[in-house]
């Protein structure tokens, strides 16, 4: 049977989400745990891979498996045997054709940004830090120029693997709580450190170093050597892919953001 789990974890403390040599990866992680509940070797397949630093929300696996065991056992089973900052949310069976990165129609990311003098210290590792005042109002009118489909090609990392940069780009919004200002974007996929560019860019526009027709001038050029620094991971949370609904696969609150910043 073919088993999807819904998976939240703090990548600080990870080597990013891929399995590498030496270990220290959540994939590692997961991986270790699923095969203490199982008895066997069990491989997983995501939705989206992050990088280190990176947290997520809801990343999304699926894996294959001969073994019976209560949906409870895969979700409380598996948290037993898991470091801390890494959990399962949910467990739920799903056909043989659900796959958990292609059947994926769009991926979510939101990067939290503090925006005060100080560096953070309770927010250590959660949240990107800029210590000059900002201009939301400036950084929501560039965001909205990311809309639609575009060559992202100047919010692209080198050693991007992806076969084209053109993507759909369905949400960019930039709003502000108190000192904390959050970014979200959601997109039919995304190129390789595209969104840390992305922040990194619309921080430069709302320091004021740059107009907001900027983003259309990097579009139009296409050349990351001429956009803003790529922008610190500690913010970047992955908040999950997008399915159709006919997969039925729980879509929960990311509450950890929401609630504590409505």
């Amino acid at each position: 049977m073919r088993v999807a789990l819904g998976v939240e974890y703090y990548g600080t403390d990870f080597r990013g989400w891929q399995s590498q040599a030496g270990g220290g990866t959540v994939q590692d992680a997961l991986e270790s745990a699923l095969r203490r509940i199982a008895g066997v070797p069990v491989g997983v397949l995501c939705a989206g891979r992050t990088d280190s630093g990176v947290h997520a929300t809801q990343q999304v696996v699926h894996f294959d498996t001969d073994v019976e065991r209560p949906l409870s056992a895969w979700v409380r089973g598996v948290n037993s045997h898991l470091p801390d900052g890494v959990a399962v949310r949910w467990a739920m069976p799903v056909s043989d054709e659900f796959h958990a990165r292609f059947s994926a129609r769009g991926r979510r990311y939101r990067y939290l940004l503090l925006n005060r003098t100080q560096r953070p210290g309770l927010w250590q590792g959660r949240v990107g830090w800029f210590h000059l005042p900002l201009d939301v109002a400036a950084m929501q009118q560039a965001a909205a120029r990311l809309l639609g489909e575009h060559d992202f090609s100047a919010f692209r990392a080198a050693e991007c693997q992806a076969k084209s940069p053109v993507k759909l780009m369905t949400q960019a919004a930039v709003r502000a709580y108190g000192n904390m200002v959050v970014f979200d974007f959601e997109s039919s996929a995304f190129l390789h450190h595209m969104v840390r560019n992305l922040v990194g860019t619309l921080v430069y526009i709302g320091k004021g170093a740059q107009p907001v027709g900027w983003v259309d001038a990097l579009l139009g050029m296409k050349d990351r050597k001429l956009a803003a620094p790529t922008f610190s991971p500690d913010g970047l949370y992955f908040r999950g892919p997008v399915y159709e609904p006919q997969w039925g696969l729980p879509d929960p609150a990311d509450d950890f953001l929401d609630g504590i910043l409505t």
